[in-house]
């Protein structure tokens, strides 16, 4: 039997067999690989060569970290004390190491979303739109949803060797109920899925799309004309439709699991100890790191997750941003503090490398939380206004862009849309006006002046 996604193959005489690769996670994997078609020219000169996404799954509350209002009454202020900062702004006690480098980076404190639950509102804010099927409240399909900002991203620019869209994490995005559907390619089809890469807290990484079975190494993959001709034999179950896919996947899998160049990017123990450890012994430092090793190899899209899913409650990765019972002793014991090591690590170290002006780097969530304190002493979810943290790729560090109201609640200025969002990212990445009307994607959508 071989595994390609969602089917389970027989040969011609309708016996199964044992297959020597297993594509597990076979269409996101199949997205990454398949999208090696012609390059398409950016219109416009591009200001950013990557874009990295830091994605905040959860949650994470404005009022905590970059909006903080201590002259808001009691019951929405919360516990932790503002500091200033480079760029004249006030963050909270919870982020001393960005304040220090604030003018870096810029902050916007009027995001908006269109939706309250997790999983809508992060394939809104990945997509810029909303579902036609009605979505994760109506049994509606990945192919519902626009294409995500990363998968339109890899479709203008395709790559030579690594995925163009890499997700770092075990598995899609979402919750305890399932995957945040705008993931990947939507309407497009999942050839311009992500393709998703684990990291651990030691740094070990896993593609869990991709795995050799039982009796099959690396180097054994050298006797192509073997591999070949066992592949031919066995596509033979395929049907027209699905073969020409199938023949630019298994070159690119082969090429990847052969190591070389392609797998360095992956092997977070050519840095130095001094540096994984700058970033932090948790998933999302090492995950960031290894995000920062992949723009250097020149990967156009890399979304750096902060968990697999929003609860706080699964303990295998770095515990998502959804606080609603202990929202003030999390951010003060782990994620705040996280938070801070990580990114503004990362951030010196783009700068440091000369990497920081040719790669965008955005932080944000599905949303914020409830600017007042729930009924048990905790925040809960709250879409009508949050922050975004920009850096990078053409972005002008320093600002604070846009004003919530005296308590958090509502932008005083401007909101700021996921249209907006996408918008801005597409149009430093290259993919300008024209492009996108070709895709029929983000059409007469506007930038976010302020940030350029």
């Amino acid at each position: 039997m071989f595994e390609f996604g969602n089917y389970r193959l027989r040969d011609c005489q309708g016996s199964t067999r044992r297959s020597f690769l297993r594509f597990g996670a076979g269409l996101p994997l199949a997205a990454a690989m398949l999208n090696r078609g012609p390059f398409v020219a950016a219109e416009e000169v591009r200001k950013a060569r990557s874009v990295m996404l830091i994605w905040l799954v959860g949650g994470p509350s404005h009022l905590d970290l970059f909006d903080p209002k201590p002259n808001a009454p009691a019951e929405y202020r919360g516990p932790f004390a503002p500091i200033s900062t480079r760029s004249g702004a006030q963050f909270t006690e919870l982020l001393p190491r960005l304040a220090a480098i604030s003018d870096r980076f810029s902050v916007v404190r009027t995001n908006i979303n269109y939706d309250g639950g997790h999983r809508p509102a992060g394939s809104i804010a990945w997509t810029c739109g909303t579902a036609n099927d009605g979505g994760e409240s109506g049994n509606g399909r990945p192919s519902g949803y626009p294409p995500n900002i990363g998968s339109i991203v890899a479709r203008s620019r395709g790559t030579r060797e690594l995925p163009p869209f890499i997700s770092l994490a075990r598995g899609p995005v979402g919750d305890g109920v399932g995957p945040c559907l705008g993931y990947g390619g939507g309407t497009w089809g999942p050839r311009y899925d992500p393709f998703m890469v684990e990291c651990s807290k030691n740094g070990q990484v896993a593609i869990p799309g991709l795995k050799l079975l039982e009796g099959l190494s690396p180097a054994r993959l050298d006797d192509r004309r073997r591999i070949l001709d066992e592949l031919n034999r066995l596509r033979r179950g395929i049907d027209e439709l699905q073969l020409e896919q199938w023949n630019s996947l298994h070159q690119s899998a082969l090429q990847l699991l052969r190591g070389g160049d392609t797998l360095d990017a992956f092997d977070l123990s050519r840095e130095s100890e001094n540096t994984r450890a700058r970033y932090g012994r948790t998933s999302f430092g090492q995950s960031c790191l290894l995000g920062r090793r992949l723009v250097e190899a020149g990967v156009p899209y890399v979304q750096v997750n902060w968990s697999q899913f929003a609860e706080v409650f699964y303990p295998f990765s770095d515990y998502g941003w959804d606080t609603h019972a202990d929202n003030f002793g999390l951010l003060a014991d782990w994620h705040g503090p996280l938070l801070d090591q990580a990114l503004s690590t990362l951030l010196n170290d783009l700068h440091d490398r000369g990497l920081l002006e040719t790669t965008l780097v955005v932080c944000m969530g599905e949303f914020g939380r409830t600017p007042r304190i729930n009924s048990i002493g905790s925040r809960d979810h709250w879409h009508q206004c949050y922050f975004s943290v920009w850096a990078g790729g053409g972005v002008q560090p320093g600002r604070v862009i846009g004003e919530s109201d005296a308590r958090g609640e509502f932008p005083r200025t401007a909101a700021i849309t996921p249209e907006m969002v996408g918008t801005t990212i597409l149009e430093l990445a290259g993919v300008g006006t024209q492009q996108r009307a070709g895709y029929r994607v983000l059409e007469g959508g506007r930038v976010i002046d302020a940030l350029l």
